[in-house]
């Protein structure tokens, strides 16, 4: 997997904060959809490669403290897109979210806290389409889950038990349906966060849904 290539160029930079375990963890989500596929580097090496729209990496291990994380576009002459400095403390998971568009690019960095509970799974949902309004999510033809979530927002973990569901993306107050969302399954103790990416205008409003877990798959 391209995200293990980082633990060789790094090992040697990293090996004492490790070797401490001083260390935090870290992903990339690219949720720009115009946007073209990123590296991602930390001290000149490449932590992350080729990541594309509504690509997620699984998360890597990087030493607590402050970190200056740049992008750039995966070619031949690479060019320099954005730089984020995050500050990380020791065995907490973060994710570094580039969000907007190409034009008018953000970063986002949230804590995500992989806190699973036995028979039920926490679910928690971030609106990352940047000319979307303000959403509910709910239940379909029911009760709203997430209320009232705008661009760059993320809403708390939400207890839901274990199941197949279908669900709507829906403009806050209203009963009218953005996006459907069928057969979205949880399972019992796990974590998952679900991106609403995409461009209204261009009517690609779509869902990622991933599992927050630490690991390869």
């Amino acid at each position: 997997m391209l995200w293990k290539r980082w633990i060789a160029g790094l090992a040697l930079a990293l090996g004492f904060a490790l070797a401490q375990g001083n260390v935090a963890f870290v992903r990339f989500a690219h949720l720009v959809p115009d946007a073209p596929a990123v590296d991602i580097l930390a001290g000149g090496n490449k932590v992350f490669e080729a990541q594309g729209f509504k690509d997620v990496t699984f998360y890597a291990e990087v030493p607590a403290g402050s970190i200056t994380l740049s992008v750039q576009t995966s070619e031949q002459n690479p060019a320099k897109v954005a730089e984020v400095t995050i500050r990380t403390q020791a065995g907490k998971y973060y994710t570094v979210m580039a969000l907007g568009t190409a034009s008018a690019l953000q970063a986002r960095v949230v804590e995500d806290r992989l806190a699973p509970a036995e028979g039920v799974a926490k679910v928690r949902i971030v609106h990352a389409s940047p000319d979307a309004p303000a959403v509910d999510v709910a239940l379909k033809g029911g009760p709203v889950l997430f209320r009232n979530l705008a661009f760059r927002q993320v809403s708390g973990y939400g207890s839901v038990p274990v199941g197949v569901y279908n669900l709507e993306v829906r403009p806050t107050g209203t009963t009218n349906v953005a996006l459907p969302l069928e057969g979205v399954a949880f399972e019992g103790g796990k974590v998952y966060s679900v991106f609403a990416v995409g461009l209204l205008a261009r009517e690609s409003l779509e869902v990622v849904v991933v599992e927050d877990t630490f690991g390869s798959p």
